[in-house]
């Protein structure tokens, strides 16, 4: 990090991560198909591999230059940050900072399971602000387990819904079912749901996000296809919603994915 020109607002805040180390190269492809089957892209999407130790990309998907305008790869990751609404940089800053502490409350040992996300503004290719949603997961780690490389994961989210729900989610992958939803009091509204949703309904809505039919859902949890469609019926009555498409709106302006 030497060039100041390439430094971004979240160096301190990674900093904050215990054990960080910095200027290690990364020569190995992630695993972006498999991390891509955990996570989920209700529009159009794009990736990229983040070399956590000097912040540079690789591995990009082709759409982030169609969405953001781009004529070139982003080299630094202060070139996708500069693409952020600058009103919204303190809450990336600020929810960085939740997942880190989060992952190291959950346990160091657990980060390559654990998914963090949010929401946050970013300019388009016509030259608008619009919502994008955030998902980003350690992928490698080095010998003695400081992570050194994630997959960012960002997709449109302006055609379901414009409104931020500030609230940053911590939840497990594979192995893990961990679930902290964190929301920033200073930047959301008040949560207006009037019942909270289960455990298995998190589960259940999770699929219902990534297009997963009844058969399948109940495939996945070894349940009955009665019982997933019951618990759908009590996810869109305490949601308050008609059917999947206002229930998937309401999920994010709520920050439940």
């Amino acid at each position: 990090m030497e060039n100041s020109e390439k430094k971004h607002p979240l160096i301190e805040v990674w900093n904050t991560y215990p054990g960080v180390r910095r200027d290690r190269k990364i020569l190995d492809k992630p695993p972006i198909e498999r991390i891509i089957g955990e996570m989920f892209a209700i529009g159009e999407f794009y990736y990229y591999a983040l070399n956590l130790t000097n912040s540079t990309l690789s591995h990009h998907h082709e759409n982030i230059l169609k969405l953001h305008g781009l004529s070139s790869y982003p080299e630094n990751l202060k070139e996708v940050i500069d693409l952020t609404h600058p009103d919204d940089i303190e809450f990336v800053m600020k929810a960085e900072q939740i997942l880190i502490n989060k992952i190291t409350e959950i346990g160091l040992e657990h980060q390559l399971y654990i998914k963090g996300s949010y929401c946050f503004r970013m300019k388009t290719a016509e030259g608008n602000y619009e919502l994008f949603h955030h998902q980003s997961i350690i992928t490698m780690e080095d010998e003695t387990g400081i992570p050194v490389q994630a997959i960012n994961i960002h997709t449109n989210i302006h055609h379901i819904t414009k409104e931020n729900p500030y609230t940053v989610l911590v939840s497990g992958i594979g192995p893990r079912n961990d679930f902290h939803q964190v929301k920033l009091d200073s930047f959301s509204k008040p949560e207006n749901f009037s019942e909270h949703l289960t455990k298995r309904e998190m589960e259940i809505l999770g699929l219902i996000t990534k297009g997963y039919s009844a058969p399948e859902i109940a495939q996945a949890l070894i349940l009955s296809e009665h019982t997933v469609r019951t618990h759908r019926k009590n996810i869109l009555r305490k949601t308050d919603s008609r059917n999947s498409k206002e229930l998937i709106k309401k999920a994010f302006e709520r920050g439940l994915i």
